[in-house]
Formats: structure tokens, sequence, C-alpha cells
């Protein structure tokens, strides 16, 4: 049986990556992308998408998702376009207008038709803001009975932030969402920057993924890949950090990750906004408003040789574009 994946993304280099993952592995069918703003506007994003479907002659429909936070004009902050170039790929020239339908339907609709018409097989894959999960949530709560598995990229617990001391970026960009995303009770497994920042693909691996694929798919993931590898410069030694096709490698290999379990909330608001604090299963404390919320999975720990390996191997599975 396949992975039927809904992937929520907000396109990013390392969100092109997975993208690339999901398409290629032979376990996964992709329903549909829906867009995100986060690693640049929802504009920008929607049209990395499209361009990426074109590019790799993705089937799968994309849906354009929300261009604010969940609740409206929370502060947000500019795009990083340090990390992800100006176009949001590298700077690698995306044409301004990509010429290819949008699913008609807002981000969040499309989620909530879809995991309605394939109950108990979708799995939501998230790799940027919340927000069109809890818009989901939000719309139709009856959907939790009916996913079968909601994987997420954000979060740190036992080590710090990477936007500020205590937040990843994906959650303090809406940390409000990404509450109501992990309250709700359905289940929810956290690959947060515990485990991603220990997967490093480094510049040889990289090229070896171009020249093992020999297809303009894997010149075109190298080429865009080049700018964000430079931001990485003074964070890893070679390389870059694959925070999203972690959690896509997660869907079919769980057996590559750690986990824990216990209920998880986002500080919302302070200087702490955006942190994600789980209380672990096996802890007692006493009676306070953790009480009776869902037990969700967060990863503390991975085999990156693994999950480097499992990436590589996927991406060049597929030897024709």
């Amino acid at each position: 049986m396949k992975h039927k994946v809904i992937f929520d993304t907000d396109p990013g280099v390392d969100d092109a990556m997975a993208l690339l993952f999901l398409h290629h592995h032979r376990d996964i069918d992709l329903l549909g992308i829906t867009t995100v703003f986060g690693n640049a506007t929802i504009e920008t994003t929607t049209r990395n998408a499209l361009f990426l479907k074109r590019e790799w002659k993705i089937d799968s429909p994309v849906a354009r998702g929300a261009g604010e936070t969940f609740i409206p004009h929370r502060v947000s902050h500019e795009p990083p376009k340090f990390i992800h170039g100006d176009d949001g790929l590298g700077n690698i020239g995306v044409p301004d207008v990509i010429d290819l339908p949008l699913d008609p339907r807002p981000a969040h609709r499309f989620i909530v038709e879809t995991i309605r018409a394939n109950p108990g097989e979708v799995t939501l894959v998230a790799v940027g803001r919340m927000t069109n999960l809890a818009n989901a949530l939000k719309e139709d709560p009856g959907i939790v009975e009916l996913v079968k598995e909601v994987v997420i990229m954000g979060g740190a617990f036992d080590v710090n932030g990477n936007v500020t001391p205590a937040a990843e970026a994906n959650i303090h960009g809406d940390p409000e969402a990404a509450d109501m995303v992990f309250t709700a009770n359905w289940p929810v497994v956290i690959v947060g920057l515990d485990v991603t920042t220990q997967t490093v693909m480094t510049r040889q691996q990289l090229a070896d993924i171009r020249d093992a694929a020999g297809t303009s798919r894997a010149r075109l993931l190298f080429d865009l890949s080049q700018f964000y590898i430079k931001f990485y410069e003074s964070r890893v030694p070679d390389g870059m950090v694959v925070h999203d096709s972690c959690a896509c490698a997660y869907v079919v290999a769980p057996h590559l990750f750690k986990t824990r379990s216990g209920s998880v909330r986002v500080v919302c608001g302070g200087i702490a906004d955006g942190q994600t604090i789980q209380k672990p299963d096996y802890m007692g404390f006493g009676p306070s408003v953790w009480d009776h919320l869902p037990s969700q999975k967060i990863c503390t720990g991975i085999d990156a040789k693994g999950v480097l390996t499992l990436i590589h191997d996927t991406i060049v599975s597929v030897k024709e574009d």
C-alpha cells in the first residue's frame, strides 16, 4: 500500500529536495501540493510550486494556501531571502509567471475534501508554517478522526531554536496555528531541529546525486541548492541541512528515527514566542492545563547516514525526465 500524501510546503530550497523525494519514491502517492507563506511570500511559494511541478513533470495539483497567520495581522517577519534567495529557489532565475492552472480550491479546503475522499488513508506532511492545517481544522474539526498521520517539520525540544534561542522558524512563523495542530486529537509526529540539524548533505553528496541520476531534475536540484549551501558555510563544516527531507523520510522509513511521546504545546507570545514544549508521557505533574491533551511523538534521534542514503537512492532511482 502506498502512502497517500498531501505535501504542505513553502518552497524554499530544502522544500524542493523534499518534493522531488516524494515525487520519486515508489511508496508515495502524492495527492496534492498545498502552498503557504514562509520561506517567501505566498505568491512566490505558489509560483515556485508550479515551477517545480512543470520542471519535474509532477501530475499532482497545486492549491494556493494562506498568505498570513492564523490569527490575522499577527506580527510577522520578512521572508529569509538571505537563506533561499530573492526568488525562494536560490536565485536561479525562476520565471515570474508559470502557465499552469491552480486547483480552484484554497489549500485548507483542498486538504479537507481530500481527507474526506480518502478516509483513514491520508498523511499530511507539513514542512512550513502550520497555517493551512489550522485553517482546515477550523473549517472541519471532524477531519481529525479521518487522517492517517500528520508529519511536521518544525520545532526544537532539547536543543535551541534557529530564529531565536527558543524557537524554530516554522513554528515561530505562526505559533497559534502550530499549537492548534499539536493539541488536536489526531496522530502527530514532529521532526524538529533535534534531528534535522544532524542531517547534513555535503557538497559532494549533492553532486553525487546529480551525477548518478543524470537527469535535468537532479541538475536543477543541484543548481538551486548552491545559494542555500553558501548560507550554511558558517554553520556546518560542508554542505547543507536537509530539514524538510527528514520529515518526508520519516513517512517511508520511521525505523531510522527515535521518538518520545507526550503532549506538546507552543508558547504564543513573549520572548519565547514559538517555543515548542513536550510533557513526556513518563513524567507526572500536578493538575494543570497540560492534562487531557493528546499524546504526540517528537523525534529525538536519527540515523542521519541512513536518511541521506535514502534521499540519494530515491532521487537517483528515476533515470528519465
